[in-house]
């Protein structure tokens, strides 16, 4: 049974070929939130069209968008999404349940890959060296970084995250760990993208650009 809405923050950059597969999948009482951050394409319209709701984001940045979607909700319970068609919104409420059945206050996604193609042996082991770094240093017993992610929106407001790069999904689990928060995982699907190729995982240049904005959030 649904209890109440819950909003789904989509950071967006480009992402107009793989909306309509993402959208199309919201599980009922999920309230998708495009958090645009500066498309070119017709990301803007196809979200509308679809009857998402749109804000706009700036600067460029990952953390910029995904923090303006986050100001945007209205609901108790937020989660995060890529907007690109890699993790199938019809398992979110995997990630969302334990928040609202207050067995976690931090849920995060963990990535288990489809097929080779849906995660990038470079990329996966950038994000294996962050998980490993986060474990040894904040003592965060989490295995992924991955963007599939829940929490309350009151909550991760006081946080006071203050990344607007690549470094924000970081930020997050790190400073929820210094307040004590429960931080839990669970498995969801990663699958290739829709369409395009991922700003982050695609190339190894946005992979080193990952890890360099995650190692600088660790060095704080």
């Amino acid at each position: 049974m649904v209890l109440s809405v819950i909003d789904v923050v989509l950071p967006c950059l480009d992402e107009a070929e793989a909306l309509p597969w993402v959208l199309s999948r919201m599980p009922d009482g999920y309230r998708p939130i495009v958090a645009d951050n500066g498309s070119s394409d017709a990301s803007v319209e196809v979200a509308l069209d679809l009857g998402a709701t749109v804000v706009p984001a700036s600067p460029r940045g990952f953390g910029a968008a995904a923090h303006a979607g986050l100001m945007a909700a209205t609901s108790e319970v937020v989660c995060f999404l890529d907007a690109d068609g890699s993790l199938d919104p019809r398992e979110l409420p995997r990630v969302t349940e334990p928040v609202r059945q207050g067995d976690a206050e931090l849920v995060l996604g963990r990535r288990r890959p489809s097929s080779p193609r849906a995660w990038p042996a470079h990329a996966r082991l950038g994000n294996a060296v962050v998980a490993w770094r986060l474990r040894r240093t904040a003592g965060v017993p989490v295995r992924d970084l991955g963007p599939m992610r829940a929490g309350r929106r009151e909550d991760l407001l006081g946080l006071g995250l203050v990344d607007r790069r690549f470094g924000y999904p970081l930020e997050m689990v790190l400073r929820a760990a210094r307040a004590g928060w429960r931080v839990r995982e669970v498995d969801v699907t990663y699958t290739p993208r829709v369409a395009g190729r991922s700003k982050v995982t695609g190339t190894l240049r946005g992979t080193v650009r990952t890890v360099t904005d995650m190692s600088r959030v660790l060095g704080r």
